[in-house]
């Protein structure tokens, strides 16, 4: 009978874990739903979104920014999954192409856009990229 009661309360511990674990995942993708697929990769439906709201973009300038914001998702997504290279090269292909979509963006913006650009890009954004240091970049 004792077994049987350490059986039944291990298995019920067992369970509780697993359903912890599970609502934890579930609870930090909703909280992050910029991260997208990949962790600490935001979205770049995410990026736009962030940027509107601290930029105060026109529906012109988010017209013309949302593919530059694709293609530097579409190209960390490649990045972040490509084992062959090192991580330092990793980090250095994602910073350039960073500072290459950054350039683009920038052309669009006004001058004050701009100022408020260089204030946002001094700033740690967790709602974007989630905890980055996690990643497997």
């Amino acid at each position: 009978m004792n077994r049987f009661r350490l059986l039944a309360i291990g298995t019920t511990l067992l369970f509780a874990l697993a359903t912890t674990a599970q609502q934890a995942t579930t609870s930090a993708s909703t909280k992050n739903p910029s991260a997208g697929a990949h962790a600490g990769v935001p979205t770049a439906e995410g990026q736009l979104t962030f940027l509107t709201a601290k930029l105060d973009l026109t529906g012109d300038q988010q017209e013309k920014i949302k593919p530059i914001l694709q293609e530097l998702h579409d190209t960390t997504v490649k990045l972040v999954q490509d084992q062959s290279i090192s991580r330092d090269e990793r980090l250095s292909k994602v910073r350039d192409s960073r500072y290459a979509a950054d350039n683009k963006i920038r052309t669009l913006l006004n001058d004050d856009q701009k100022k408020k650009l260089d204030q946002v890009e001094q700033e740690p954004h967790p709602e974007l990229h989630g905890d980055v240091k996690g990643s497997n970049l």
